[in-house]
């Protein structure tokens, strides 16, 4: 088949494995959990971040179909990938700057912010590329491959913290007693801080595969017009859902889905920070753990992808998932499902890294799966465009997890009651999938379009 090249195939799963370190490392388990211990406190720390990573998920639902419909209409998505690849550069390696010493809040979620509105910009033009990479029933394999990929690439960035950089607060020592590497003062965490010029790094070297070996074969088209040709056409597939039920349920259920999933990665290291009083050593072995579930799954979920369809597969995660969102809300300190544990247990931790493995699972392989679905729900016609709206699916209600669980957290003063909302929206997603059609609307439904 044409556009079938090895070679193409594996310059986009760099993709996955340079973008990972943004979701591996600032996102969930070094700098979030840093974020917790320059203020000090948990709840403080869960609420403020809700409200900076929800301002960002706005920006992203805004502009996101838009962006696709461009990129549809007037070709060329390699020039919008180095775009948004030039602000996740220089948001991550913004993060240098969140010294302890005037540490600035606003600073530092505006640096956060830009990089994963980058990243998350860049990855609706990448995985629009995923249906020509290969024939129908091997796109779940491709794409699972390629998630496992990118897992593994955040693996090993993960461990160059743990072992390298990131230091403790109170030893000054990384997690093998070595002090930050590069001569960093640990003194003013230096060593931590590090994590976002690595990202970024990482990020620009590992971009290279990308950029040599992937051709997009979209034609660029220059004439006038462009972007109000890209504006019609958005707003004429936005009325026109309703008559492709399958995608609309697919996207609504997806919404609060993966809301929720991002939910638990967002505030996962927060969470375990707070409650449990982690360092950010103790987070990273947790995210460790996370990571090398999450690559065997979304690996094993891959080929069920392939064999069964994205659906079951979708299905049997958001089941895991919505187990583990309860489950967390009675692991604690002072208690596990119920049970009073001793201050000095080690209960928690154990019953925590669990949970945390299992989410790293079932995540992996949900991700995969539902990039596979989206391709199967999409006008062929019109593939960045509908990622874009899956991008509007994925963010619209982005906001509504992190805010939820900042107002939450704020009113309870309770990090666990402000986990709840998670577990409703994993129900509404769950609900949704009754609607979708494992092949999506029909030709004759697209063709009428």
């Amino acid at each position: 088949m044409a556009g079938y090249d090895r070679k193409r195939i594996w310059g986009w799963f760099f993709f996955d494995w340079a973008s990972q370190p943004y979701n591996t490392l600032l996102l969930t388990f070094i700098f979030a959990p840093y974020v917790k211990e320059i203020l000090g406190d948990g709840s403080t720390a869960q609420s403020a971040w809700g409200f900076g990573v929800g301002a960002a998920g706005v920006v992203i639902a805004l502009l996101a179909p838009v962006l696709g419909a461009m990129a549809d209409t007037g070709g060329n998505r390699m020039r919008w990938i180095w775009g948004f690849s030039a602000l996740y550069v220089i948001g991550s390696a913004g993060l240098w700057l969140a010294a302890p010493e005037g540490f600035s809040l606003g600073m530092t979620l505006f640096f956060f912010a830009i990089g994963l509105i980058g990243m998350e910009f860049a990855t609706i033009f990448t995985n629009s590329m995923l249906p020509d990479l290969g024939p129908k029933e091997e796109i779940g394999r491709i794409s699972g491959n390629g998630w496992a990929f990118g897992y593994v690439g955040g693996l090993i960035a993960l461990v160059i913290m743990l072992v390298f950089f990131a230091e403790d607060a109170d030893s000054g020592r990384t997690f093998v007693g070595l002090s930050p590497g590069l001569g960093l003062d640990a003194a003013t965490r230096e060593g931590t801080r590090f994590v976002g010029p690595l990202t970024a790094i990482w990020y620009a070297v590992f971009m290279i595969p990308f950029f040599l070996y992937v051709r997009d074969p979209k034609p660029v088209r220059t004439e006038p017009g462009v972007v109000r040709a890209a504006l019609v056409g958005l707003a004429r597939t936005i009325r026109r859902l309703p008559r492709t039920p399958s995608l609309l349920a697919y996207l609504a259920s997806s919404m609060f889905y993966r809301d929720a999933l991002n939910g638990i990665y967002t505030f996962g290291g927060l969470y375990a920070a707070g409650v449990l009083n982690w360092s950010v050593v103790d987070t990273g072995i947790f995210g460790i753990l996370a990571i090398i579930t999450g690559a065997v799954f979304a690996w094993i979920g891959g080929h069920a992808d392939s064999a069964f369809g994205p659906k079951p597969v979708i299905i049997a995660c958001v089941l895991v998932l919505t187990s583990v969102a309860i489950a967390i809300v009675f692991v604690s300190r002072e208690a596990v499902f119920g049970l009073p544990v001793d201050a000095a247990s080690r209960l928690p931790d154990i019953a925590f890294y669990v949970l945390g493995a299992t989410i790293g699972a079932a995540g992996g392989a949900l991700q995969s799966a539902s990039r596979t679905m989206m391709c199967r729900q999409a006008n062929p016609a019109r593939i960045t465009e509908a990622f874009g709206l899956y991008a509007l699916a994925g963010k619209a209600t982005s906001f509504i997890a992190p805010l939820a669980i900042g107002v939450a957290t704020y009113i309870s003063g309770s990090q666990q009651i402000g986990i709840l909302p998670l577990i409703v929206l994993f129900l509404i997603g769950l609900i949704l999938l009754a609607w979708v059609k494992s092949d999506g609307d029909s030709a004759e439904t697209w063709s009428a379009h």
